[in-house]
């Protein structure tokens, strides 16, 4: 289980986690939503270790996290947006994860599935962005790792590719392991997830099952309930930022 507790965060003038807290189970896929500079971000930074929260921690099973990052070679990560050197051939940048890891591959089956191995010799500049989107995916599963973060993972797939990249994550949630994923495609997290961590503006909304969303919004799917949710969240934020009178009673223009 990770466990985010307290987590604030700003730059410069502009606070974008404000006392953050959440569970992530393992065994399960938890979708991270929130619309554009929510906080989503960021959160993954936090955790990865590439950003140092301003307050709070994280932890790992009971274990905070170490500022060495030791903790990060349990962890499979896929960037929206995979940059990779473009001069270097695709078997050279597996060579290269290789090499900075110190082990060999524990799990090159999406390496197959994608049909990696006929690109083998091209270099990278030259691929589509949808054949980078598959080097970026079965890198982040090469060493069979214990928690995936996994951010916009369908996005330029093409329809077989994101079916096979799917499926495995379901079977990874499937054997146990901790699967967050982030994406603007709210019918495949509903597909996808067990359990939905809805920010805005910094804060955590919503936590909680998918089940358990669409009671509390009395929405048939998970879109819809984001929408309605999102709606109630801007009014209440909007209330509690206007000005008020004497009495602490909002001013109404």
């Amino acid at each position: 289980m990770i466990r985010f507790s307290s987590i604030t965060k700003a730059f410069d003038a502009r606070t974008v986690l404000e006392g953050v807290s959440l569970d992530v189970q393992s065994g399960r896929i938890t979708a991270l939503i929130g619309p554009n500079g929510s906080g989503k971000t960021t959160l993954i930074k936090v955790l990865l270790g590439l950003a140092r929260p301003d307050g709070g921690t994280v932890s790992i099973d009971g274990v905070v996290t170490d500022p060495d990052g030791a903790y990060r070679r349990h962890v499979g990560y896929m960037p929206q947006a995979a940059r990779f050197p473009e001069h270097l051939r695709v078997r050279e940048v597996f060579d290269l994860v290789t090499a900075m890891r110190g082990a060999p591959p524990r799990d090159e089956e999406l390496i197959e599935a994608f049909g990696l191995p006929r690109e083998w010799e091209r270099p990278v500049g030259t691929l589509s962005g949808g054949t980078k989107q598959k080097v970026n995916a079965a890198i982040a599963f090469l060493y069979a790792p214990d928690i995936l973060v996994l951010d916009e993972p369908t996005a330029g797939l093409d329809p077989v590719a994101a079916g096979i990249l799917r499926e495995r994550m379901r079977r990874e949630q499937a054997a146990g392991r901790l699967v967050i994923v982030t994406s603007h495609v709210i019918a495949e997290l509903e597909e996808l997830a067990q359990d939905i961590a809805f920010l805005i503006d910094g804060r955590l909304e919503f936590t909680g099952s998918v089940a358990d969303l669409l009671a509390r919004m009395g929405a048939p799917h998970v879109e819809p309930a984001i929408a309605q949710l999102l709606k109630q969240a801007r009014a209440a934020h909007a209330l509690a930022e206007s000005p008020r009178g004497a009495d602490g009673v909002p001013e109404v223009a």
